[in-house]
């Protein structure tokens, strides 16, 4: 996230909302560079009844081909893509399981009114998408689409083959789809594109509650909080 997107989104004089209630700007910063290990919760709040109102989706989500590499994934995106994930579980973040949505998605995690990041099936494997901002993908930082580090991109995945884009509707909003999981793991670990997902999720972590806490699963979220 850029110093600017950070101050204006800090709003001095107002009650800190989202994860500034948790962390301060410098700390938020430091964790997108790789330089801080935040301090998380000891415990969950979890309410029982609502991990049981999406069990039997999460025993589905397991008898499919792909729900192990799904569960994989989602044990690297979790720990490493969400600041202090216990402490914000469901109220920050939350993830889905085979929500009913038109394109069929296998999970996917969201904050505020926002998609972070969905897993779909692709035959026995899977395939991602992800939604960062533009400016973390051109070669000059700005939200301009002509702009965008193909390059990049492309030597961020496995073969090239695996990685294609699109620009959404919305200022600074970039759309990257990656298949396999051998290339999804690979964007995952790449510097660069780590940071740009921890920004955008920060982006959206902190402009307040979220509005998709009814659809958590905390099935599949006990495979994204670590220890």
């Amino acid at each position: 996230m850029t110093g600017t997107r950070m101050r204006r989104a800090s709003g001095k004089g107002k009650a800190p909302t989202g994860v500034r209630q948790f962390l301060d700007i410098e700390q938020q910063r430091d964790w997108i560079d790789g330089k801080a290990d935040l301090t998380d919760a000891d415990e969950r709040s979890e309410s029982v009844e609502h991990r049981f109102r999406y069990a039997a989706r999460f025993e589905k989500l397991l008898s499919r081909p792909q729900g192990k590499d799904v569960l994989a994934i989602l044990g690297l995106y979790g720990p490493t893509c969400i600041p202090i994930p216990r402490r914000t579980e469901r109220f920050y973040w939350s993830v889905s399981c085979l929500p009913s949505t038109s394109d069929k998605p296998l999970t996917r995690v969201n904050a505020s009114w926002m998609e972070l990041f969905t897993l779909y099936a692709d035959g026995e494997d899977v395939r991602s998408r992800f939604i960062l901002h533009l400016s973390d993908f051109t070669t000059d930082g700005s939200a301009t689409p002509a702009l965008i580090d193909e390059a990049f991109l492309e030597q961020s995945v496995a073969t090239p083959e695996d990685v294609s884009w699109f620009v959404p509707s919305g200022a600074d909003m970039f759309g990257v789809r990656v298949r396999g999981s051998i290339s999804i793991r690979k964007f995952l670990a790449n510097p660069r594109a780590l940071r740009a997902i921890r920004t955008f999720n920060l982006t959206h972590m902190n402009r307040g509650r979220n509005a998709y806490q009814a659809s958590h699963s905390y099935s599949v979220a006990d495979h994204m909080l670590p220890g």
